[in-house]
Order: C-alpha cells, then sequence, then structure tokens
C-alpha cells in the first residue's frame, strides 16, 4: 500500500483492518482504531500500570494523548491523499478519574472545518459514562 496516495479515510479503514499497522503510540498507550467513518472514530483504550500518577491513579495524560489521538484521526479520515495535519489546541475536561485496567472507549467526531477543523472527543467505559471530554483545534500542514 502507498500511503501517500492514500487519502486519511483511506488509512484509517486500513489501520481498521489490519492492513497497516497502528501508530507506534499505541505501544506506548494501549489503544486501537475500531471504528471509522467520515469525520469520526471510535478507540478502545486500556490504562495500566505504566500510566500511573505518583498517588497511583491514571495520570492525565493518559486521557489526553487518547484524545488528542482520536480527534486527530477523526480530522485525518475528511483529508485528502498526502496532506498532513496536527493540533494546534487541545482542551481537556476531567470529569471523574479515569479507571485503571478497563476497557475504555474514545470517540472522536469533528464538528466542523475548513483550514482548520474543529473536533470533539469523550472518553467513558461501557457503560456510556463520560470520564474526560476534549474539544480540540486542528489545522493543515
Amino acid at each position: 500500500m502507498n500511503i501517500e496516495k492514500m487519502t486519511g479515510l483511506d488509512i484509517m479503514q486500513a489501520i481498521v483492518r489490519e492492513e497497516l499497522p497502528h501508530p507506534t503510540m499505541s505501544e506506548t498507550i494501549p489503544m486501537k482504531v475500531v471504528h471509522v467513518e467520515e469525520g469520526k472514530v471510535v478507540f478502545n483504550a486500556i490504562a495500566n500500570e505504566k500510566h500511573l500518577n505518583p498517588q497511583g491513579g491514571v495520570h492525565g495524560g493518559f486521557a489526553a494523548t487518547v484524545l488528542d489521538s482520536a480527534t486527530g484521526c477523526a480530522v485525518h479520515t475528511l483529508l485528502g491523499a498526502g496532506v498532513a495535519y496536527g493540533t494546534i489546541d487541545l482542551n481537556i475536561k476531567m470529569i471523574r478519574p479515569v479507571p485503571r485496567s478497563t476497557n475504555l472507549i474514545a470517540e472522536g467526531t469533528v464538528s466542523n472545518g475548513a483550514n482548520t477543523f474543529s473536533a470533539a472527543g469523550t472518553v467513558g467505559g461501557y457503560s456510556t459514562v463520560s470520564v474526560v471530554t476534549a474539544n480540540s483545534a486542528i489545522g493543515g500542514l
């Protein structure tokens, strides 16, 4: 596969089908893209003992990283072949502690965009209770 000639949606769909590897960040933060459509992606993520703060809770950077990935990949699904992007603003709202060793769902959705995209994301469990939300601005490079 030549990813330089693939749209962002094509790339993300190939990752879900495991025709392309998940980004290497998924080795540091255990997360996997499980659903992709135009303007939306869903990840599964699990915080483990490697993601704890000094008090033994899940570090806020875990959720921030997952949501940065979810919102960025949602924008990626709308981009043409060879178009790069980067997060230029990421606002995180911690609602309750992120649970450890729990399969979490992270969803990123694009709300609008042209040259700069706005995207929102949530992290929650299968009970649909959100633990973290994010709003981001993502620009083309």
